[in-house]
């Protein structure tokens, strides 16, 4: 069984696979990917349930060290930068219809921002330099590299309280939150890494500002493919900039769908004027729906993730304490943009989970 789970994890090359696939073959082909991941997964989901089980004390501590595991997600970020930067050239080089166009742009979204920041999520959490490198990396192809502060920083700290932007309110839409966390997100992480300068005696307005550098990091990534794409056609062409941007809009704009998910309408106690409870498996959305878990490198076991950070994906826990999902992420970003629907599957299971929660 072990090695089925192993094989598993790499099926999320299977999505920038069927991207590179519906390009070639052009027109309605671009869909595929779409189709795959807010259809055919859910379904697969479906057919093969949850999987509820977690590994043994003594499984653990091997299965956490085993290196196959990191070796994905280094696989990834290598095959990430490779795919964006084909995937540019080609939007740049290829005469593409306006549906083509619109439907790659989301197809390779979707690997860089639904798998993509997946891995930068997981490396970003690791104490290895090198982990914590590629994260920026990846994070900086998406254009959301505050989000390494943020999220470590910020997110992990205030999670399920009023003061996180991540955490979506009970009855507040998708859209409302996009906006709240994306701008306040952005701000946060700034206002964080200017007090850890402080702390070091720095000036904010210094090359020592990890937040200068992610703001100008992916406008020169943009800079260079477009520069290097003119160059080969011999003709400015600013194709590259925009569709570079687009895609790290729609990734970033999943990863925030993702955020809404994950804490809709759970809160922390405040156990004092300036303290909440400390954070708890029950403060997170869970969901136990193996195959997207495969894709999602168990990112859906939400809830041991912030009551144990720094855990590898592949031992994460699942909680019996913990408020479920419905169904997968795949399923559920998709409710997410309907909100009248969202709130009519989520807002009973809110209230009933209040009343059940543990105290």
């Amino acid at each position: 069984m072990n090695w089925l789970r192993k094989i598993g994890y790499f099926s999320a090359f299977i999505i920038p696979a069927l991207t590179i696939l519906g390009f070639y073959l052009g027109g309605i082909a671009n869909l595929s990917t779409l189709i795959f991941v807010y259809a055919l997964i859910p379904a697969i989901d479906a057919a093969v349930g949850r999987d509820q089980t977690n590994l043994s004390k003594e499984a653990v501590k091997s299965i956490t060290n085993d290196y196959y595991y990191r070796f994905i997600t280094y696989c990834w970020t290598y095959f990430q930068i490779a795919f964006l930067i084909w995937a540019v050239w080609a939007a740049s080089t290829q005469s593409l219809t306006i549906f083509e166009w619109i439907t790659f742009t989301v197809a390779v979204s979707l690997s860089t921002g639904g798998i993509g920041i997946t891995v930068a999520h997981e490396l970003g959490h690791k104490k290895s330099k090198l982990e914590r490198f590629y994260s920026k990396v990846l994070l900086m192809t998406v254009s959301y590299m505050h989000f390494y502060i943020e999220h470590n920083k910020g997110h992990h700290v205030r999670v399920s309280t009023p003061d996180d932007p991540a955490t979506s309110r009970e009855n507040e839409t998708f859209y409302a939150f996009w906006w709240r966390s994306v701008s306040k997100g952005y701000l946060s992480a700034w206002e964080i890494e200017n007090k850890r300068l402080e702390r070091k005696g720095k000036s904010k307005f210094s090359i020592h500002n990890q937040m200068i550098w992610f703001t100008l990091l992916p406008f020169i990534f943009a800079g260079f493919l477009t520069a290097s794409i003119s160059f080969y056609l011999g003709q400015i062409t600013w194709i590259p900039t925009i569709f570079f941007f687009a895609q790290s809009f729609l990734a970033f704009s999943l990863l925030e769908a993702v955020n809404y998910v994950e804490h809709y309408g759970l809160r922390r106690k405040k156990i004092n004027d300036i303290r909440y409870e400390r954070v708890a498996p029950h403060h997170s959305w869970n969901a136990n729906h193996m195959v997207s878990n495969f894709f999602l490198f168990q990112l859906q076991r939400h809830s041991d993730h912030h009551f144990n950070a720094i855990k590898r994906y592949q031992v994460l826990d699942n909680y019996e304490n913990a408020p479920q999902l419905p169904a997968g992420y795949p399923s559920m970003i998709l409710l997410a943009h309907f909100p009248p629907i969202w709130f009519k599957v989520m807002n009973p299971k809110l209230q009933k989970w209040n009343n059940l929660k543990p105290t």
